[in-house]
């Protein structure tokens, strides 16, 4: 039977700070880099396998509510842009466990930051790519 997960308390540390009162979406995209091993004689393409090991490519998306307030979204992402950092995401606020996997992205760099992205009527928010690093996932 398929199942759904509704994700209703997620949490969202970046840099050490938590911005889970600030984010509304997040993506983990967990990527190794495709190698082709295809080789003469072989009658199709062949890629990876256990003796060929890739480069992780992962990145993470999230979007947050704009806050100037300290310790909020602006003085936390600000300092970030052209360096890396370390973002912690998980499910629900918790133990990491086999139902609540903390992903942790180790030296994640983010490339740009739009400081002021506003509309008239309208909460203003931002989109961050954090690009790279080393994902892992804990369970306990």
């Amino acid at each position: 039977m398929a199942t759904s997960v509704y994700l209703s308390n997620p949490t969202v540390t970046i840099n050490s700070v938590s911005l889970t009162d600030q984010c509304t979406s997040a993506t983990i995209n967990y990527v190794y880099e495709q190698l082709e091993t295809t080789a003469f004689g072989d009658t199709a393409r062949k890629y990876g396998g256990s003796t060929v090991t890739s480069l992780q490519n992962n990145s993470v998306e999230v979007e947050l509510y704009q806050s100037y307030a300290g310790s909020e979204t602006e003085a936390t992402i600000y300092g970030l842009v052209g360096i890396t950092t370390n973002i912690v995401i998980a499910p629900a606020s918790g133990a990491a466990s086999a139902t609540n996997p903390t992903y942790t992205l180790t030296g994640a760099y983010l490339e740009s930051h739009t400081p002021i992205n506003a509309s008239l009527g309208e909460l203003s928010t931002i989109t961050l790519t954090f690009a790279g690093g080393v994902l892992t996932k804990a369970t306990s």
